[in-house]
């Protein structure tokens, strides 16, 4: 077989998994082995009852049934033949097309799949009917996913803020070792000699360093409705690490229609989130009052605001709280989303009133979030995506 013929095999053969057999197919190519097993686990998914027996176009799947053991089974099969990323993807519909969210509450399961955070968000918002026999379970679960974004975001959390932090604390005096000569030659440009082509700086602008003491106050403020899952799980990991951070106050706040202060949990991201209650209303002006009621220091103080804008309380005083945090010097950031998935569905009336205070609302991928909290510290303009 020559390399152009097989070429046109393995497009026949991508494409027929793709179609899924049956009348749809018109590859006739036919599977086996492996093959045939990777058709049987989309098919179980997408199709009807899989192996090539794809439903068309509309028409409701059920491959996987209601029962824990086949859908455990299928869970042993697409970690088997698909990569982790892709079993992500195919957890999730699962769970939105054919309804499984009741099936993690069983332990079998939770152990079965691959941890995201998108499965942490599922089992989030199944907290409340979780039994006992499924909780440490799924602590272990979330704590998996926890630990790998800690360990993929803090150390470059930690060091984009330090030195936002030393940057921020300026000193007039400063020792040769803390000179911010970027700065120090911009202030004497005026006193630039050309015939020996230096600029003699009368005034030295350095900055301290800021990990000896408490410099900034940070405040976040998560909206907890169901639509928030993913940003309320990175909103969480990043709460911990700032709190890990001596020269950084924090201070956590879930909020619905109901406002609750997860600060003192703040050493366990884990705790943190099962302190959540994804779903229900949203009342933006109520948790905003309270982290305004909070603030003691505007000027060092930076509040980030995540949320879609979908607000159940009083606008108007929503927009007057924001005007006047900013008024008395606080820094204010407000995120429509913390997480890689773009922009969500945002009331965009809100928005553009935040804008025009000066706040501008934006979505924020996990690893912009440092960056956008650095300026955010340095009074600098915003690093809008």
């Amino acid at each position: 077989m020559t390399g152009t013929d097989t070429a046109a095999v393995e497009r026949l053969r991508r494409w027929r998994l793709v179609l899924g057999g049956g009348e749809a197919d018109g590859t006739g190519c036919a599977l086996g082995g492996r093959d045939a097993a990777m058709d049987a686990a989309l098919g179980a998914l997408y199709g009807g009852t899989g192996g090539g027996n794809r439903r068309k176009t509309g028409e409701r799947s059920a491959g996987l049934g209601g029962s824990a053991p086949s859908v455990a089974r299928w869970l042993g099969d697409i970690r088997e033949y698909f990569p982790s990323s892709v079993v992500q993807v195919m957890q999730r519909d699962a769970i939105d097309r054919l309804g499984l969210s009741s099936l993690l509450l069983e332990p079998e399961m939770l152990e079965a799949v691959e941890p995201d955070v998108h499965l942490v968000g599922t089992l989030l918002s199944l907290n409340k009917a979780m039994p006992e026999t499924t909780r440490e379970t799924a602590r272990a679960v979330v704590r998996k996913v926890v630990e790998q974004l800690e360990k993929k975001l803090a150390s470059r959390t930690r060091s984009t803020l330090t030195g936002a932090l030393d940057r921020s604390a300026r000193i007039s005096r400063p020792r040769h070792r803390d000179i911010d000569w970027d700065r120090t030659i911009r202030a004497n440009l005026k006193n630039y000699l050309p015939e020996y082509r230096t600029v003699v700086p009368e005034r030295l602008i350095g900055y301290g360093r800021a990990s000896q003491s408490v410099k900034k106050e940070v405040i976040l403020c998560i909206d907890q409705s169901g639509s928030m899952a993913a940003s309320v799980v990175y909103a969480s990991v990043f709460g911990a690490v700032l709190a890990s951070m001596r020269s950084i106050a924090t201070r956590l706040v879930v909020f619905d229609t109901s406002v609750v202060d997860l600060t003192d949990q703040l050493d366990d991201p884990v705790d943190v989130l099962f302190g959540t209650q994804l779903g229900g209303g949203t009342d933006i002006n109520r948790a905003l009052a309270y982290c305004q009621s909070k603030i003691t220091r505007p000027a060092d103080t930076v509040v980030v605001l995540i949320s879609d804008l979908y607000e159940g309380g009083i606008r108007n005083e929503m927009l007057k709280r924001v005007a006047a945090m900013k008024a008395a010097g606080v820094q204010f950031v407000a995120l429509l989303a913390l997480s890689d998935e773009g922009a969500p569905a945002y009331d965009r009336e809100h928005a553009a009133a935040l804008a025009a205070l000066g706040a501008p609302a934006f979505a924020c991928t996990p690893d912009l979030f440092p960056e956008v909290m650095a300026a955010a510290i340095e009074k600098r303009p915003l690093p809008l995506p």
